[in-house]
């Protein structure tokens, strides 16, 4: 069953650090089967109203997921982003 990654970004601290994490984390997801659906601001927001940078991947399974986190290149785009952001992130399994 297939699992999605959702990041949310509430602060950004320090610009230079989260684009040196992207460059990094975008390739190293890639490459550890990840495929982006969706990045960016919201177009419209509901209920709270939090304008946050909400980026979403999807995986083959939530297993796949937790590996693409934990690999190497992944704890490098970490590293980069060096609390250069606030944000929370998750892996949700899909619906059958």
């Amino acid at each position: 069953m297939s699992a999605y990654w959702i990041s949310t970004y509430r602060e950004i601290t320090d610009e230079a650090k989260v684009a040196a994490y992207a460059e990094l984390a975008g390739p190293a997801l890639r490459a550890a089967g990840g495929t982006f659906v969706a990045r960016g601001l919201p177009e419209q927001t509901y209920e709270a109203g939090e304008v946050t940078r909400t980026v979403v991947i999807v995986f083959d399974s939530v297993d796949a997921a937790r590996a693409a986190h934990d690999s190497a290149a992944y704890q490098e785009a970490l590293a980069a982003l060096d609390g250069g952001a606030v944000r929370d992130m998750r892996v949700v399994p899909g619906v059958a």
